[in-house]
């Protein structure tokens, strides 16, 4: 009887704890559009990322390539749908200077990349090359430009080369080169991390800066079509957004940047596959400070801006641990695990809700560095639990947002609590309904409770990407230790649905 009692207790205390996920949509309420740009990647030169992760060289006969660019990468790339990348940084982009970048490669002249490991590039990969990787992907570029040890005529003659169609000494130069077609670049950063390695400057020194640079530049322009980001602050740094917002006239900048990376501690940065729950309870709390952060710097900017025009770039985002044993250190490779899944997921969530003001985002980096989505080994190459969560919300891109209200039970450790659970929900142009959840808990799984207004549910279907322990990842000799697969938990219960969410699992419904 002891035994049945105590048997009764837990489940009862059980179904209590999942009685508090609730989950209200109202789809016909969707007016806000989650631009697709929120999906985007960034491509430093750092570690591995472009040199043999997307660039192996013209003449390499291992790996098939087009034009210097990895095959097996582009086409897994382009399954993503990635709307823009960013390049060449990152604190890299205010060392290099683009000229050194182009023309025949025997006369390119190398380079020191002083922040990222001291090697010594030959500059093989530049504009040229980075323009037909985008052309390769389908894809929007974002070039950073440099502003902490650049000109303003150097960054815009960069400008004037990749988007005069009218007579120039930039545009003969562009056509010497073998380009006569301007690319029409559209996103142009001015500067990275101008408050750290990109001059260390104060704010007001900054926006003055900026407004310099963003005046010659639009002439540089003459026309086309360009889009000015300004380097913004980090996590909870919201003076800098203050300052830049209060001097910079709204017309000279259409975006400002924000980064905040999940990490232990700067000085202790933790494991990326060997990790303690303790530990992924801290990088939790870290990544679902997003939106703290997002709101706050948001709070700033409808001050100045009440009518949103100027977009949040959150152009860095994702987790940060020790890089991996026996590599170097400056090359920042590491694992890719479920921890990064549940990231991945509740920021995408987060930048979803937030489409209003957030309107792209960057992940940082798309292969071989941080929080990457590839991984390659010479011609071996795998898909990490972040790409796969990419590939899963990829249908949110471009479609409506659908307001939610999102009511969840607590993960807790020690004396320290989370939300368990974190979603977002979209409706397609052709009427699709797409929800997506994470349940964060390490251990425990989540039922949750979803109530949809606005339509009738017909039927439901959906994918799911989970695992054994939090800590899997893919390796070269097991690449699908981590994969989608379809989910079958999802009932029509009269007029609500009935999720049954498994601990750290990322899920997609589509309803129809």
């Amino acid at each position: 009887m002891k035994n049945l009692l105590l048997l009764f207790i837990i489940l009862f205390v059980s179904n209590v704890g999942n009685a508090q996920n609730e989950v209200t949509l109202n789809v016909d309420l969707a007016e806000h559009q989650i631009s697709r740009h929120i999906y985007g990647h960034f491509s430093e030169h750092l570690g591995r990322c472009i040199y043999g992760g997307f660039y192996v060289g013209e003449d390499n006969k291992l790996i098939p390539h087009q034009k210097g660019m990895r095959t097996d990468v582009v086409q897994a790339l382009k399954k993503l749908q990635i709307p823009n990348l960013r390049w060449p940084g990152g604190c890299f982009a205010d060392t290099y200077h683009w000229k050194d970048g182009i023309g025949p490669k025997e006369k390119r002249p190398t380079i020191v990349n002083t922040w990222w490991g001291g090697i010594t590039e030959d500059n093989s990969f530049g504009t040229h090359e980075f323009l037909e990787l985008c052309k390769q992907l389908d894809t929007a570029p974002f070039i950073s430009g440099n502003v902490g040890s650049g000109t303003v005529q150097e960054l815009a003659d960069w400008i004037q080369y990749t988007n005069a169609s009218h007579e120039s000494p930039m545009t003969k130069l562009r056509i010497e080169n073998g380009q006569k077609e301007p690319w029409n670049v559209k996103y142009w950063g001015l500067g990275n991390e101008a408050w750290g390695c990109g001059g260390n400057m104060r704010a007001e020194y900054y926006a003055d800066l900026y407004r310099q640079y963003a005046t010659y530049l639009t002439a540089a322009a003459k026309g086309s079509d360009i889009y000015r980001i300004a380097a913004g602050g980090h996590s909870a740094y919201v003076e800098w957004t203050e300052v830049l917002m209060k001097n910079i006239p709204l017309k000279l900048m259409d975006g400002i940047s924000l980064h905040h990376y999940s990490v232990l501690d700067w000085s202790e940065k933790g494991p990326s596959t060997e990790f303690t729950e303790a530990q992924y309870f801290k990088t939790m709390q870290k990544a679902m400070a997003m939106e703290d952060h997002i709101i706050a710097h948001s709070i700033i900017m409808d001050k100045y801006d009440p009518e949103k025009k100027v977009g949040l770039i959150v152009d860095e985002w994702g987790g940060w641990y020790e890089v991996e044993p026996e590599t170097n250190p400056g090359f920042l490779f590491q694992q890719n695990t479920m921890r990064d899944a549940m990231i991945a997921g509740t920021t995408l969530n987060t930048f979803n809700n937030h489409c209003e003001r957030v309107k792209m985002a960057n992940l940082a980096q798309t292969i071989n560095v941080l929080q990457a989505v590839i991984l390659t080994d010479k011609e071996k190459m795998l898909l990490t639990p972040t790409y796969h969560v990419l590939d899963l919300y990829k249908v949110h891109q471009d479609a409506k947002l659908i307001p939610i209200h999102v009511k969840s039970g607590d993960y807790q450790l020690g004396d320290k609590t989370l939300k368990a659970i974190s979603a977002s929900a979209s409706i397609n142009e052709d009427g699709q309904v797409h929800i997506s959840l994470v349940n964060i808990h390490a251990s425990a799984a989540q039922e949750v409770r979803i109530s949809v207004r606005g339509i009738e549910i017909n039927t439901v279907s959906g994918r799911i990407l989970t695992a054994d322990k939090v800590q899997a990842h893919n390796t070269f000799k097991s690449p699908n230790t981590v994969q989608i697969s379809n989910f079958d938990k999802a009932k029509l219960d009269g007029d609500e649905l009935v999720v049954q969410l498994p601990a750290f699992s990322v899920v997609v419904l589509a309803l129809k």
